[in-house]
């Protein structure tokens, strides 16, 4: 199978261009990212609403270990998909992939409920571009927390994917279709958890477990967990933690964070350094996402992990000296 996309080395800074290459950190004349006075749109948001309330439903169909043990499991794999895919791959392209693969990690991303993988990176690779500016959509800095960590997503302004930010991804039409039709997975997700609870209800009485508690634990609780865990890097890594590097932004170091979400919780390493596939740079920063791409590269299915370019290593020697 062949990549899915070739690429140039990445550099100190940099960030994917619509073409898929690497271009230097500018800050462009662009129209702050909120208005005066815009504000959440209500309409649009009360699904992630009930969403968010439907986890009091644990009080209603009660526990069980296979319960519990699918809530942590689905948190823990599906934000592999946010952090290695959506992330690290879509938005930057740290690795390589074959188009099956690239596929399978989209579809992963989409389980997440966070919509599809050409807005994720479209999102994301503005706010690389514009870090900690009005242009960016979810800075703390400029817009205050509680709009970075939930309040931008409900804003009529960022619904729309802009295609010019992903043009690298936007020429695969499965990619197209997912990212217009991002509720597909999710959706079939809770059917499949429902499915399955009412099995091990029907033919396994004895482990306690029905189709609510599956889709509560399974789904909602789950879901709601990974939703803030991958809110509090636009929100609280940018305000909590320590600055290693003297990057142009106020991206902070977190053992807490990083611990939450595999990896992600080195921001400040994440935005000195965005091309490269680890975030953990010592050997004591933990990344788990890291660790299990190096895992998928022994087996052939992930390739070209980039590491730390020998420029940012140069710049690191000579900050720390």
């Amino acid at each position: 199978m062949t990549s899915a996309e070739p690429l140039a080395n990445p550099e100190l800074h940099d960030v994917p261009t619509a073409a898929g290459g690497a271009e230097p950190r500018v800050e462009l004349p662009l129209p702050p990212s909120r208005r005066v006075g815009e504000g959440i749109d209500w309409a649009r948001i009360w699904p992630f609403l009930v969403l968010q309330a439907s986890c009091l439903l644990v009080f209603v169909v009660g526990w069980s270990p296979v319960a519990v043990i699918t809530c942590v499991a689905l948190y823990l794999v599906r934000m592999f998909g946010i952090t290695a895919f959506y992330h690290r791959y879509f938005s930057h392209r740290t690795f390589r992939v074959g188009r099956g693969m690239q596929f399978v990690g989209a579809l992963l991303g989409a389980a997440a409920t966070q919509r599809g993988p050409l807005w994720w990176a479209a999102h994301h690779r503005q706010h690389h571009r514009h870090s900690d500016t009005p242009q960016d959509a979810h800075s703390p800095i400029a817009h205050g927390f509680w709009w970075a960590h939930i309040g931008w997503i409900a804003c009529r302004r960022n619904y729309a994917t802009d295609l010019d930010q992903v043009r690298d991804l936007a020429r695969f039409p499965e990619l197209r279709w997912l990212d217009r039709n991002d509720l597909v997975v999710p959706f079939a997700l809770l059917g499949g958890l429902l499915l399955f609870g009412w099995g091990l209800e029907t033919w396994a009485p004895s482990l306690g477990t029905d189709a609510l508690q599956m889709g509560v634990w399974g789904f909602s609780v789950s879901t709601t967990l990974l939703f803030h865990a991958t809110a509090s890097i636009n929100s609280l890594a940018h305000l909590i933690g320590k600055r290693v590097w003297p990057t142009k932004d106020k991206s902070r170091n977190s053992m807490a964070l990083a611990l939450l979400t595999l990896g992600e919780g080195w921001h400040n390493n994440h935005h000195w350094c965005p091309g490269t596939a680890r975030q953990g740079f010592r050997w004591w920063e933990i990344d788990l996402s890291y660790y299990a791409l190096v895992a998928l590269s022994w087996v052939g299915l992930v390739h070209d992990l980039r590491p730390i370019p020998a420029r940012a290593r140069d710049e690191a020697r000579r900050i720390r000296g």
